[in-house]
Formats: C-alpha cells, structure tokens, sequence
C-alpha cells in the first residue's frame, strides 16, 4: 500500500471554502430538522422569519406529536385512533406497523397485569397474524415469554427490553416514520444523513490521506495520539 499524503489545514480549509453551501440550503436543512423532529411552534416561527416554506402543514406536525407522545405513555388504542384520524391508509397499507402496535398494546397489558385480557387479545388478534408471518409469530412468542417470568429480575434481556422506555420510543419512531412517508416527506432528518455521509467519506480519505477530521463533540482534529498511556484528541480551532 503506498504511504499516505498529508493535506494540511490550509489546504484543507481552502478546499471547504471552495464548497459553496447558500443560506437557503442551510435553512431547508433547519426546516427538515424541526419538521421531522416535530417542533411545531419552532418551525412555525422559523418560516416566518425565515420565509422557508414546511413540507408539510404545520397542523400534521402536531397530530404526529400527539401520536407519538400517547405511544410513550403507552396508550396504544388513542395511537391508533389518531392514526386512523390522520390517514386511515397508514395502517391499512402497512401490516407490519399495524403488528407492532397490536404487540405494543400486548406488552401494556402485561405491564399492567391485565393477564386474562392479554392472553385474549393475543389469542384473538395476534395469533392470527402470526400464522402468516414467521417473524410475527417469533415477536408474538418473545412477548408471551413475559408471562413465564415471576420479576423482570430472572427474565432475559431481551424479553426485559420489551418493559423498557426504549421499546415504546421504538414504536413511536416507526409511526413517525410511516406517517412522514405517508406525507412524502424523509424518514430521517437530512442532518443526520449529512453526518452519516461525513463520517463514511472520513473513513475512506482516512485510507490514504492525514488531513484535519471533524470531531462532533469538540471540533477538528489532526489524527490521534497517546498521552500517558491515554488517548488524546488533538484539536484544531479556528
């Protein structure tokens, strides 16, 4: 492999300075943000001081952030009525979504001891689904498993991440997303795809160059190197 070159921070800053990015790209990057991250009166604010036109109507922004706070309270069946409210297709359209919310409505039931409707409801209306689908039938076996456990203590992780937080966020965002796709509008905010792009095109210059990266928690760096046995981010600021 032949030894890497060097671009220094001059040249480097030079070449980024080449890249012309307007104040319009960047407020549509903004806009994106607020829209998908559902901060209404924000974007409101912002296309009007900005004159940036949303994607969407500021009034979907509140439905999906009423969806999605009823989902991490675990109010499963208001989801889905407000769902239904917004675009009865979402659900219709999306047999997955609709198992992942009827699981969700599963796992509230459990938390809440509910046993005898739990095991009902995953007879009447999940079973049936699970039949048809390998992978249903493996989520509807994974959450029944909660019930063969006396504490969330002697269960396994992976059935204990059922009760977590974590697992009623994970709902929420695929609701999110398949409303978002619903109304043509990105899944996922453009800045996180921008650094995703960043980072794989950091890793493959890294190959054969030495140039200033970006750190996203502290700035530019110049490579890595050992302090006291440590490791050292060596920064470069402006």
């Amino acid at each position: 492999m032949p030894p890497k070159i060097t671009i220094r921070k001059e040249e480097w800053e030079r070449r980024l300075h080449d890249v012309q990015v307007t104040k319009d790209d960047l407020n549509r990057l903004i806009m994106d943000y607020l829209v998908i991250e559902g901060y209404r009166s924000a974007a409101e604010e912002f296309s009007n001081e900005a004159g940036v036109v949303p994607p969407v109507d500021f009034e979907s922004i509140e439905s999906r952030m009423v969806i999605r706070e009823a989902l991490q309270r675990g109010d499963v069946e208001e989801a889905i009525t407000r769902v239904n409210d917004l675009n009865p297709e979402i659900l219709d359209t999306n047999p997955a979504l609709y198992f992942r919310l009827q699981q969700q409505r599963l796992i509230e039931l459990i938390r809440q001891s509910r046993i005898a409707e739990a095991l009902q409801f995953a007879q009447d209306e999940l079973a049936p689904r699970g039949e048809e689908s390998p992978e249903f039938l493996a989520e509807l076996e994974r959450t029944m498993a909660l019930l063969a456990f006396d504490s969330t203590s002697s269960a396994p992780p992976a059935i204990t991440d059922l009760l977590s937080p974590a697992q009623r966020m994970r709902t929420a965002g695929e609701v999110n997303a398949a409303i978002l796709e619903s109304f043509s509008q990105g899944k996922e905010v453009k800045l996180v795809q921008l650094l995703k792009l960043l980072c794989w095109g950091e890793n493959m210059l890294d190959e054969r160059a030495e140039f200033p990266k970006i750190d996203v928690r502290g700035g530019v760096s110049f490579g890595r190197r050992k302090v006291e046995g440590s490791e050292e981010t060596l920064l470069m600021h402006e």
